[in-house]
């Protein structure tokens, strides 16, 4: 069977500002043939399942779209805007996951989509804030927290803030300052970490398993866990999902960095996670479009470190 060859899974905020919550995200994949020809100019059939847990998982939404490729190959769609099939787009629990998107391909648009010779599945690492806060209800705890998202603190400005199950405060940090606007990966590019060095949340396990790996001497990882600022040292390169945390408090976050002496604003360019996906390739997360991409760990991007408390 052919395989979708997919280049972004980008989630975009496109609801109505009347609206409580967005309940559309963009999705974008470019369309390969069996011969890995592009398929261009074309209208093609697509069936959109969000899965939930895993690859194999309970598909919670399907629909249907006719979408039209442009000259690249490239389709884009907005996910929640189709025929539906099953399910309620608007109703997906997403602090359940993780969920994945299925897509089902027929190159041929002419015969209604009935006919899908392409398959694709994918994480979807980025969620919008609104979506997930519409079902993901009050944090364990409850509320009262003693500290606020965008406040300078722990030698940074705040960014998430959660409680566990015994209603003790934590929080997720980011440092005043990048910590490199030009840094690779790793300098270990020919063998994979594994497990340890792919987590989609935990950055700090993320970093060290960076660091330890055989034959390592740099990497963006150690520039973080190397950092002492603000009278902090347990720094980290963040995971994926908490780069994604920081872009949906950016806001907030911009205006304190703002307004404090020797702080620089997060750029609109690429930043590495520490979250690896191949020997090869790791996630890094675009503050301009506020998009995940994985790219080849020897490329050099942004870096700016995070803490926990």
């Amino acid at each position: 069977m052919r395989k979708l060859f997919t280049i972004v899974v980008a989630v975009l905020l496109t609801a109505s500002v009347f609206a409580q919550s967005p309940e559309k995200m963009s999705y974008q994949a470019v369309i390969r043939n069996s011969s890995n020809d592009l398929i261009t100019n074309t209208t093609i059939g697509m069936q959109i399942s969000i899965l939930q847990g895993s690859t194999s998982g309970t598909a919670v939404y399907v629909e249907t779209q006719t979408p039209t490729t442009n000259t690249n190959g490239l389709v884009s769609i907005e996910i929640g805007g189709g025929a539906v099939v099953s399910g309620n787009f608007s109703s997906i629990n997403w602090a359940n996951g993780p969920y994945f998107v299925k897509t089902e391909t027929d190159p041929d648009g002419a015969t209604g989509g009935i006919s899908y010779t392409i398959t694709g599945t994918s994480q979807l690492l980025s969620v919008p804030y609104a979506l997930y806060a519409a079902n993901a209800g009050t944090a364990n705890g409850g509320g009262n927290f003693t500290h606020y998202i965008g406040e300078q603190y722990g030698g940074g400005v705040i960014f998430h803030l959660w409680k566990d199950s015994a209603s003790v405060e934590h929080g997720l940090i980011v440092a005043l300052t990048d910590q490199s606007t030009s840094k690779k990966w790793s300098n270990v590019t020919s063998t994979a970490i594994g497990t340890s060095a792919q987590s989609i949340w935990d950055g700090l396990s993320n970093s060290n398993a960076i660091v330890g790996q055989a034959g390592h001497t740099s990497s963006a990882a150690k520039l973080c866990l190397d950092l002492v600022s603000g009278g902090q040292s347990d720094w980290y390169l963040p995971s994926i999902q908490e780069l994604n945390m920081l872009w949906n408090n950016y806001y907030t976050v911009a205006r304190t960095l703002s307004q404090i002496g020797g702080a620089t604003q997060l750029a609109s360019a690429d930043y590495w996670s520490s979250s690896e996906t191949s020997f090869e390739f790791a996630w890094y997360f675009l503050f301009y479009y506020g998009n995940t991409y994985f790219t080849d760990k020897n490329n050099p991007l942004y870096v700016r470190a995070v803490r926990a408390f």
